[in-house]
């Protein structure tokens, strides 16, 4: 299985790569896939290179499914260890 990710650009950079940012961590991703990347634009990584622009919207909406997914996941961990 295979998860990509919405994720915000931050900074372009040279050779086609880009900072992004997400939960407050950041990482250098390659944008040769796409063209006309702009900071501010959510793109859809996964393993390191940007597959697709998303719209702003949508990509909000996912990471807060995402978010919302994950509070039950780690609820669910912990009650496992007691």
């Amino acid at each position: 299985m295979c998860l990509a990710i919405p994720i915000r650009v931050e900074a372009l950079l040279p050779d086609d790569l880009a900072r992004v940012t997400l939960s407050g961590v950041s990482k250098c991703v390659s944008i040769a896939l796409l063209e006309d990347v702009r900071v501010g634009d959510y793109l859809l990584i996964h393993v390191g290179y940007a597959l697709a622009r998303l719209d702003p919207d949508e990509a909000e909406q996912t990471l807060a499914m995402m978010r919302e997914a994950a509070v039950p996941a780690v609820l669910e961990m912990e009650d496992a260890r007691l």
